[in-house]
């Protein structure tokens, strides 16, 4: 909204304004230190050239801001208006749910592919995070007016079957454990090697991860696509091969054939064929990408966990070699340990070094969990507090949002029983205290976080945005009487805000993907 005030100073400076939050809320809504950069190219002073900015705005809203002003040492501080705000709470209560849609998509088709952990066990607790930052990618993506297809890629092709098939006979070559591995000894134990792991890696799929992601981690998928039936053997592999050769992109040497991915920035050239005439690894994800190419999308987003830094190159290459047109964002979430009284925990009963997902969810709550596992930018190491995931109080963030939800419904529901709101428009004129103010102006703010989050992906902002307007409604609460028998006038414009109030933070929640309970 501040960009589009901004946008005819900036063509004519020829500088992108950036602007932002002041850190203090004394400094007004938003905050721009525009002059100061342009003095150090122009000689002059900041403070002069801050206040010849603000007397060439035009505002194309009458009435938006309540003042513009120049400080020390050269920012420009917008202040919007009390009328703007109240604006607002009833644009929110109208919309509802629909607030803060935005149509920054224009139905642009995105692939969002997560989680992907190769079928060779149960989920671990960095694939949780993964997981958990990708739907709510999407549900922000699809907010904003996106076409999203979560997708899941089944590794059921490579070398690791050929482990997991060692594995279940446990032979000499045995690399995965755990009680997983004992049942599936019991169903696939007389088999093969290639058909013992084939087989186990299906029913890890089918019966542990799908079960998993589903029931626990509450997640869904428009597709699962094997890298087996749907990429090799339908030919994808051997395509992508051939559109490098064609490219000149792939050369042979050592009687292997190679993908030329330092062209693009990478340290050193790939393997697609070994020396053996065997498909690399790679192959298989040369061909993944041109089947999602082909499917036609204007941008693809992969999310994998931290042992894949090494990928990021590489698979920029072979987006770009294989035509990709659109925008592709690489993703690496990082590790996850889990604590407790300044303590590792390990708390696997399958496997004593491995933490997952689903038994983390059982322990604490899947609220729990997919909050906290969302509150750290996904490209930072992080400690899951243990201790705290299991305060059942408001000193645990999760209970402490969903409460302030639960009292405004409780507030709400006393309301109506009462009789209190009425036909007629409520007098938000009445919402001028501090307090009032400052619920407004965080309520305000939620259209512009999606739409910045539909960009840059850090949805680590949206629990921390939960946090803050659950302080706003709390503080609201503990100065001003919502129902109040002797001004029932003011009682319905408190109303009005606490119903907007609980819209954007349910929409929040919903967002996150926990639950927005009506009574705790």
């Amino acid at each position: 909204m501040i960009q589009g005030v901004l946008t005819d100073l900036e063509s004519k400076i020829n500088v992108k304004i950036l602007v932002d939050y002041p850190k203090n809320e004394q400094f007004g809504d938003y905050s721009t230190n525009v002059a100061i950069i342009l003095a150090k190219k122009m000689g002059k002073s900041p403070i002069d050239i801050a206040k010849r900015i603000i007397s060439d705005l035009q505002f194309p809203i009458p009435g938006l801001f309540e003042k513009v002003e120049a400080v020390e040492p050269g920012y420009i501080n917008f202040y919007l208006s009390p009328k703007y705000f109240r604006d607002k709470i009833t644009e929110i209560n109208d919309k509802k749910e629909k607030f803060g849609d935005c149509g920054t998509g224009k139905n642009l088709k995105v692939n969002n592919e997560f989680i992907s952990a190769n079928p060779t066990g149960p989920l671990q607790l960095g694939n949780g995070r993964g997981g958990f930052y990708g739907d709510v990618i999407s549900n922000v993506l699809r907010k904003a007016g996106y076409e999203v297809i979560n997708e899941y890629y089944v590794n059921d092709g490579g070398g690791q079957v050929l482990k997991l098939g060692h594995s279940v006979l446990k032979d000499s070559d045995s690399c995965y454990q755990g009680d997983y591995i004992d049942e599936l000894n019991k169903k696939y134990g007389n088999s093969n090697i290639q058909e013992a792991g084939e087989k186990a890696a299906e029913y890890i799929v089918e019966n542990i991860i799908k079960k998993s992601v589903k029931e626990k981690m509450k997640i869904s998928y428009n597709l699962w696509v094997s890298e087996r039936s749907d990429v090799v053997e339908k030919g994808y592999v051997e395509k992508a091969i051939e559109i490098l050769k064609n490219k000149k992109m792939a050369y042979e040497k050592e009687g292997a054939l190679w993908f030329r991915t330092t062209a693009f920035g990478d340290d050193k050239d790939r393997v697609l064929i070994k020396s053996d005439g065997k498909n690399a690894y790679f192959a298989s994800d040369c061909g993944y990408f041109l089947h999602k190419i082909e499917r036609g999308f204007d941008r693809m987003i992969l999310i994998l966990g931290a042992d894949h830094n090494g990928y990021m190159k590489r698979m920029y290459a072979a987006a770009e070699a294989l035509g990709f047109k659109g925008e592709f964002k690489f993703i690496i979430t990082q590790l996850v340990g889990v604590i407790k009284d300044g303590k590792v925990m390990r708390m696997s009963k399958r496997a004593g070094n491995v933490v997952y997902v689903d038994e983390l969810i059982d322990k604490v709550g899947h609220d729990v969990t997919r909050f906290f596992l969302l509150m750290y930018s996904p490209d930072t190491h992080m400690n899951f507090d243990l201790g705290l995931a299991e305060e059942r109080s408001q000193k645990n963030p999760v209970f402490y949002v969903q409460y302030a939800h639960a009292r405004i419904c409780s507030i709400l529901s006393k309301a109506g029983s009462e009789k209190l709101k009425s036909e007629k428009e409520a007098n938000l004129s009445l919402l001028n205290r501090g307090k009032e103010i400052e619920l407004m102006r965080e309520l305000n703010k939620f259209p512009e976080l999606v739409e910045k989050i539909g960009e840059s992906y850090e949805v680590h902002k949206l629990p921390h945005y939960a946090i803050k307007l659950a302080d706003k409604f709390h503080s609201f609460y503990d100065e001003c009487r919502v129902i109040d028998e002797a001004e029932p006038e003011l009682t319905r414009a408190r109303i009005e805000l606490i119903s907007a109030a609980r819209i954007v933070l349910a929409e929040t929640l919903r967002l996150i993907g926990v639950g927005a309970p009506a009574r705790m």
